[in-house]
């Protein structure tokens, strides 16, 4: 597999018949003026996609397809489903719900992570083109299809589920396990992570040491404290040691806030790290004052 790192996106390593993989879709020092941002008048834009075959001999490249955006539907994945459909069927990518629930087509549309089925066209295009990379370092399968093998080891290593200590007792219960409606809204702003990999992929911090397994990145930190902050839950204090146990798996992040920025669902995942690390903290105070009292 191939990984999209920082400098394939901005260093011109290699060419191919259509284009060069140099440059990012945005410049990186430029500032991009609304005029840039206008859908032709034709309706007429070049779309410009990442693609590999799979196949190790075989570099990478950007490949060029002519689109017609006013005879499409209004989203980035309407088009693409209209160039596979219409002009190559070899083009892959994912998608599912087409709604922004299940997180499966999050890619890198001009210049940002993003969902494909919420990023419209129209916000799309830069100078006449739009351009379409795979979530960046992370190792490629195919075309715009990432390997999120990693990321989903990292989501299961924090056992996102409820614990209790009596489990025997939690499965023979024949009521529901209650919350105030106050302990209920604990919980906004976090279950709604639909584990796109968005926030993680456009971190630098997770770019060096998340595919490491050291840095577990901002989605998964924001999964741990949903049921950090769940009053259901009865290992938290076990949750809370198991992340700092190693420092780089909390502490790498250095609030650099990409990942709020860039999340499709409007979460703020640096607000979560925040206070996963603050409640590692109190405990690690918590257990030295215990220490110190016996």
């Amino acid at each position: 597999m191939r990984r999209i790192t920082a400098r394939s996106v901005t260093t011109p390593l290699f060419t191919s018949k259509t284009a060069s993989l140099a440059g990012s879709a945005r410049p990186l020092f430029g500032i991009v003026s609304a005029a840039d941002k206008v859908v032709p008048k034709d309706g007429l834009v070049t779309v410009e996609v990442y693609r590999w075959s799979a196949d190790e001999k075989e570099k990478p490249y950007i490949q060029s397809y002519k689109l017609d955006v006013n005879n499409c539907a209004p989203m980035v994945l309407d088009a693409l489903l209209k160039i596979k459909n219409e002009q190559d069927p070899t083009l892959s990518f994912r998608r599912s719900c087409r709604e922004g629930i299940c997180g499966s087509c999050a890619m890198n549309i001009d210049g940002t992570n993003t969902l494909a089925c919420l990023k419209p066209v129209a916000e799309s295009v830069t100078n006449g083109k739009i351009k379409i990379y795979p979530l960046p370092h992370l190792p490629v399968v195919r075309d715009l299809v990432p390997d999120l093998s990693n990321f989903y080891e990292q989501h299961k290593s924090i056992q996102p589920y409820l614990q209790v200590d009596d489990h025997a007792a939690l499965g023979s219960s024949k009521t529901e396990q209650l919350q105030t409606r106050e302990d209920r809204k604990k919980l906004d702003g976090l279950y709604e992570c639909i584990l796109c990999a968005c926030c993680s992929t456009s971190c630098p911090s997770y770019w060096w040491a998340g595919n490491e397994n050291k840095y577990l990145g901002p989605a998964i930190l924001l999964q741990a404290y949903r049921w950090i902050a769940d009053s259901r839950d009865q290992h938290t204090n076990q949750r809370l040691r198991a992340l700092a146990k190693e420092d780089m798996k909390v502490y790498a992040c250095h609030t650099i806030m990409n990942c709020t920025k860039v999340c499709p669902k409007g979460l703020n995942p640096a607000l979560a790290v925040a206070k996963v690390k603050k409640a590692t903290l109190e405990l690690d105070v918590q257990q030295k004052k215990q220490a110190l009292a016996h």
